[in-house]
């Protein structure tokens, strides 16, 4: 069946509506961003100041907290472009739930009420478990790296070279992003695996069964996403292989309900 001239012209207003709506959204995003990003900019310096607390929670660890921490850069323009990561690191921070809400009014009203309610609450639980990482990582995965890294130093006794920690400011701000990221996409997992089961693409047996072959996965991840050190990898695949445990948890809860409900409708 071949469409004519006004079915193509009647089907051609949603399209633009719906390039209207998504470029209304695309531009709250990003003015969101931005006006984070400036935020974040101008508040760098104490940004990055909270960033070495991390550090310096590992020189006490270390039992060398009588020594002044120092970093360094090596290039005029390293800590500037080191603030502008920041920034930009930042900024996403703040203006993810600005975008979030952007996504979920984009898509919303495509969705049937009991799917917009099934939606909300993943929406709500991604930045929560995100920010859950990123906390396991500021406040004890941070410190043991440094820790790990700070047992290397040498003292300059007895004839022997004196070898002292002194990283640089472009290379820690990675290494805490970098753990930041790994760690709050990890505690993703819980998410995409519920949403996997209620879209009925998996169950809490199929994951269950997988288990073996997630246990790998997840030390060749933890390889992957952190610094080539033991701690990091190990520290990183073992919350992973726990959260892996939760999702099949969560995945056996909804399974519980969605039996439940089919119960009462047949009855």
């Amino acid at each position: 069946m071949t469409r004519t001239d006004s079915d193509i012209e009647a089907s051609s207003a949603p399209l633009i509506d719906h390039l209207i709506e998504l470029r209304t959204r695309l531009i709250w995003s990003i003015a969101g961003f931005l006006l984070a990003f400036i935020f974040c900019f101008f508040f760098a310096k104490q940004i990055f100041n909270f960033l070495v607390v991390p550090y310096q929670t590992a020189t006490i660890w270390a039992g060398i907290h009588d020594r002044q921490v120092e970093l360094i850069y090596t290039a005029p323009q390293e800590f500037f472009f080191t603030q502008v990561k920041i920034a930009a690191f930042g900024g996403f921070f703040i203006a993810f739930p600005l975008i979030a809400a952007q996504i979920y009014k984009f898509v919303a009203p495509g969705l049937y009420k009991e799917e917009r309610g099934a939606f909300l609450p993943f929406l709500v639980a991604t930045p929560l478990l995100f920010l859950l990482g990123a906390s396991l990582v500021y406040y004890f995965f941070t410190p043991m790296v440094m820790w790990f890294f700070l047992s290397m130093e040498q003292a300059g006794t007895g004839g022997q070279a004196a070898i002292q920690l002194l990283p640089r400011v472009s290379e820690y701000l990675s290494l805490i992003m970098t753990l930041i990221f790994a760690f709050g996409l990890v505690f993703q997992l819980p998410v995409v695996a519920t949403l996997l089961v209620r879209a009925g693409i998996t169950s809490a047996d199929g994951l269950a069964s997988k288990r073996k072959y997630a246990i790998v996965l997840a030390f060749i991840a933890a390889a992957i996403l952190t610094p080539p050190d033991p701690m990091s990898q190990i520290g990183l695949a073992l919350p992973t292989i726990l959260l892996y445990e939760v999702s099949i948890f969560a995945a056996r809860m909804i399974e519980k309900r969605r039996a439940e409900k089919l119960g009462e409708s047949e009855t």
